[in-house]
């Protein structure tokens, strides 16, 4: 994918809102700048006649997409930042950062989210630190709308290198890239000649979990229009989430052995069936930010009866570090937005292996305990399979945890219990009966509300 080729930057709005509103700037002169870069000014007024543009972004409002079908006049609104390749290679200079500092006053002063549509070559080197300060402010910015609880959205195109992935892209709350764009800190020029491309690209860095979703370009709008509806629709009273269904009925367990039994059956609903009955419709996030993802974690945002409510789901394996990380950033970006959460526990504990322990599995888990906890927004949280210790535990919220009939939470497995003990293998079950495992000795012990039913 060549996108520096395809769409300029106001094309690219217009592909999004063709009525959309220019934000206004005064246009700088174009001297050879505060390094008096030789042949600087003239650069910059053939970069003009090619774009049309007088600096490498274009700052408007739009209205972006259909917003999941609720049609283009109700799409939500949105700052819109589109870089123009074309123009210095959509490289950050002063005046670029007085553009991008406008443009996010205004979305702090009308209350927008604002969607960053990254492509550059990085800092502008004919203006030597005046440029790479720049970035400094860009940090500034996306702090200060962070903190007035206001989404941020980043599309990253080809290509996006340098400041701007470090600062825009990478620090939004969710990256959208098209496929094939080359993404990295180092550009193609300056990083090692050894260095594996693929490392450098959208696939790349989406399988580290630095990405939250590749998108084509003709599902773009639609894709942006999902996000900002989930993000930035209309606020409702910020009541808690409440549990879904149990899709297993039946009698509850009769014993600690078959609570057991029931929630490791393979035949049990597992969190994708849960979360596909819960919502209308959902986005996914995907990585911890810190090069790994865990494909037994499902977090994201969803649609329910017209309100958004976030999830973190387990889905039934041992939780990896990645996984905590994944779900600590989603209750900590919702709880900034104002968005309830639901969280769906299964796990038969956190991943105990060598590579867990060395990715930081203790500081994983402390991080998402800290994120329920210190939560301003409504948690709940269903137990809907193996509740395993703390790995489980970590994405309960205190007081707001229920349980379904096939399900079962414990301190500790009854097989390790045993061991522990020194127990012999046939007393697994009578261990079981001990730790009290039944998904209504979970509610006598206090650590439940209720068993939730079927639906009616």
């Amino acid at each position: 994918m060549a996108d520096r080729d395809a769409l300029t930057a106001r094309a690219l709005i217009a592909s999004l809102d063709p009525d959309y509103v220019e934000l206004g700037f005064l246009g700088p002169e174009f001297t050879d700048g505060p390094l008096e870069w030789s042949g600087y000014g003239t650069a910059r007024e053939r970069a003009r006649a090619r774009t049309g543009e007088r600096e490498s972004v274009v700052c408007a409002t739009g209205r972006v997409g259909s917003g999941a079908g609720s049609g283009a006049a109700h799409a939500p609104e949105a700052v819109l930042i589109a870089f123009e390749f074309g123009f210095l290679g959509g490289s950050l200079g002063e005046a670029t950062g007085d553009r991008i500092e406008a443009a996010y006053a205004h979305a702090r002063a009308h209350r927008l989210p604002v969607v960053s549509l990254v492509a550059t070559g990085g800092s502008r080197m004919q203006e030597g630190m005046r440029a790479l300060t720049q970035l400094q402010r860009v940090a500034r910015q996306t702090v200060l709308t962070r903190r007035a609880g206001l989404p941020q959205l980043a599309v990253v195109r080809d290509p996006t290198t340098g400041g701007g992935w470090a600062t825009l892209a990478a620090g939004a709350d969710v990256v959208l890239a098209l496929p094939g764009a080359q993404v990295g800190f180092a550009g193609s020029r300056v990083r090692p000649a050894d260095a594996d491309p693929w490392a450098y690209t959208a696939e790349g860095q989406h399988a580290a979990g630095h990405l939250d979703a590749l998108t084509e370009p003709a599902d773009l709008s639609d894709v942006l229009g999902r996000w900002l509806t989930l993000l930035a629709g209309p606020p409702a009273p910020a009541r808690r989430a409440e549990p879904p269904h149990a899709l297993a009925t039946g009698p509850l367990p009769a014993d600690g052995a078959e609570a057991v039994r029931r929630a490791r059956s393979p035949e049990r609903p597992r969190a994708d069936a849960y979360l596909d009955a819960y919502f209308d419709w959902r986005e996914e996030i995907r990585g911890d930010r810190t090069g790994a993802t865990d494909p037994g974690m499902r977090c994201g945002f969803g649609r329910r009866d017209g309100r958004t409510v976030a999830y973190a789901a387990q889905c039934g394996t041992a939780t990896r570090p990645a996984g905590f990380r994944t779900a600590a950033r989603l209750v900590s970006t919702a709880d900034r937005l104002g968005i309830p959460v639901l969280t769906l526990i299964d796990t038969p504990g956190a991943a105990n292996d060598a590579a867990a322990e060395q990715g930081g599995a203790g500081p994983a888990i402390a991080d998402l305990f800290a994120a329920v906890a210190e939560a301003e927004v409504p948690v709940t949280s269903l137990l809907v399979g193996e509740g395993g210790s703390g790995g489980a535990l970590a994405l309960a919220a205190p007081g707001h945890l229920w349980v379904t009939p096939d399900s079962y939470f414990s301190v500790i497995a009854p097989e390790l219990a045993a061991a522990i003990l020194k127990r012999p293998p046939e007393e697994i079950p009578a261990t079981a009966d001990a730790l009290r495992l039944r998904p209504q000795d979970a509610v006598e012990l206090g650590v439940a509300r209720g068993v939730v039913p079927g639906p009616a």
